[in-house]
This record gives C-alpha cells, structure tokens and sequence, in this order.
C-alpha cells in the first residue's frame, strides 16, 4: 500500500542523505529521462519530490541556461533543507519550498513551467493522488511543454520481474521499509487528450526495472480549467 504524504513526510524526514544511496539503480534511468526533455532549451523547471537536490544540482550545472529558473518541492523538511542548502549557489533563481500533505496541489501559477521533472516519486503516491497531481502538473506546464518522470515499475526480464515482484510484496506488508515506493505503470494516467507521448522505455538497472515516460501537454483548452461563464 502506498503511504499517504504525511507519513511519506516522517519516512523521508528520517531517511535525509541515505536517500542518495539508491542512485546506483537511479542514475542511468534519471541520466535518459535528462537526455530526452531537452532541459538546455527550456526556461523555467518545477521538480516534485526535489528530495537532496542532487538532480537539480545537475540541472544548473550541466544542463539549464543560465536565465532559467528552477522550483523544487517537497513535503519533508529534511530534503528541503538539504536541497536548499545543496543549490545555494544558483540562489535566488532557483528556489526550494516546503509543502504541506496532502500535496495534491502546486504552489505556482497556470503555465509558468516549460518542464516539469518528477524522479521516482510518483511510485510513492496512491493512484487517487496521481491522479490529482498530474492534473496539477497539466495546469502548471505552458502549452507544448514537457512532463518528464522515472519510477520503478514492474520487470520486463526475468531477474527484474522477479525484483519488482518481492519490491511489491515488502510494499503491500511493509510500505516504511521500502520508503513507500513499489511498482507502477504510470504511463496509463496520461489522457490522450491532453498529452501525447513523445518517449516511453522501460530500463532495468541491478535488477531493478524503472520506466521513463516523457509527455507533452497537448496545445488545447482543457475545460476543467476554465473560469465560470466561459
């Protein structure tokens, strides 16, 4: 079962800098998700879930341009902490804010972002909560722009199938051990109608499978967002 985002909160608020232990399953996945959104040509990046910041701290590095702007986010103190503190240097372009369970919605304005990142954070959230923030992120990303994500997903090889089947069941019984993640397909919360897949690759790393999905928001008028009378 996935944990809600107040528990997510005091599992990640103990975890802090371990978080950073996973990347030897996450890194190559995360590497491809920042080869195919094109970060240097975009001017202005929400991440959900920015965790330490060190994929932020890539970003500006090695990736963004100079004029562009970041917004991390995040329900644990902890990881907003280390990320601030991680991407002082790009201080005050690029921010980090704390926000509070059940972080269903975004801090932010309708169509400000050009990318929106999210790294092995969807598989923490119920689909309910999916649901509702790729709504939110639908809202947030401008016409044409670029929803990137990576998640653990289930095995498309033997051993991967085998890691992704004993990662679900320590999920269903232990949800705290694995810090909530477990195994989705977040490919099919996507409505055709207002995204269009441009990329979607499942890539296994250790054993572990990890899908990569980048979408972009189809140039229309969605209805849901507009004001009454209308």
């Amino acid at each position: 079962m996935p944990l809600d985002a107040a528990a997510a909160r005091r599992v990640y608020d103990r975890i802090g800098l371990l978080e950073d232990t996973q990347r030897f399953y996450e890194d190559a996945p995360v590497r491809r998700l920042a080869e195919l959104a094109n970060f240097q040509s975009c001017t202005a990046v929400l991440e959900l879930g920015c965790g330490t910041g060190r994929f932020a701290r890539k970003l500006l590095s090695q990736s963004l341009p100079e004029s562009a702007t970041y917004l991390g986010v995040d329900v644990s103190l902890k990881m907003a902490t280390l990320a601030r503190k991680r991407l002082s240097t790009w201080s005050p372009r690029a921010r980090v804010l704390l926000i509070e369970p059940p972080a269903d919605s975004i801090p932010a304005d309708d169509g400000v972002f050009d990318r929106v990142v999210a790294t092995y954070v969807f598989d923490l959230l119920s689909p309910p909560h999916t649901e509702a923030l790729i709504d939110e992120c639908f809202r947030v990303l401008a016409p044409g722009g670029l929803m990137a994500l990576a998640s653990l997903t289930h095995g498309t090889t033997p051993m991967s199938r085998l890691v992704s089947s004993t990662w679900q069941a320590v999920a269903e019984r232990w949800p705290g051990l694995v810090g909530g993640c477990r195994p989705i397909e977040v490919l099919h919360y996507f409505d055709a109608k207002r995204w269009a897949i441009e990329h979607s690759e499942v890539m296994v790393r250790f054993g572990v499978p990890s899908e990569i999905v980048i979408a972009r928001r189809n140039e229309v008028i969605d209805e849901t967002f507009l004001p009454p009378n209308v």
